[in-house]
């Protein structure tokens, strides 16, 4: 399965979460639902996926965590903020650059329609 053909099941999975929701709660509970929802999906979800960085060739614990990876293709960073700010994208590209991944889909489920805080982030390998 390609990362566009993920992440369109990702989408559809987080419409049903937010569907069922709406916004205004926690990240984890976002997290866990969407987990399920995926896992009904057929799809090999990882929850909170440690992430050391490299520094000067040395692998470093620096307490970062990735909120998901989907069939160890696409990364997904949940928010439950007022807006997505700039420092979330560039999260987002950072994960994905050390993970060597090509896609990210960075969602806000604190949003009133949810394509509205849907960003879908590309790393340029």
């Amino acid at each position: 399965m390609t990362e566009n053909e993920i992440s369109s099941k990702i989408i559809g999975a987080c419409i049903e979460v937010h569907k069922q929701l709406g916004p205004g709660l926690l990240e984890s509970t976002y997290e866990i639902c969407l987990a399920h929802e995926l896992k009904l999906l057929g799809l090999k979800v990882k929850q909170q996926v440690a992430l050391p960085v490299v520094y000067k060739d040395i692998k470093l614990n620096a307490g970062y965590r990735i909120d998901m990876i989907v069939n160890n293709k696409v990364i997904i960073e949940i928010k439950s903020v007022d807006a997505l700010a700039s420092i979330h994208t560039a999260q987002l590209l950072t994960y994905l650059k050390l993970k060597e991944l090509k896609l990210g889909l960075l969602i806000n489920f604190n949003s009133v329609k949810l394509i509205d805080g849907l960003k879908r982030i590309a790393n340029n390998l």
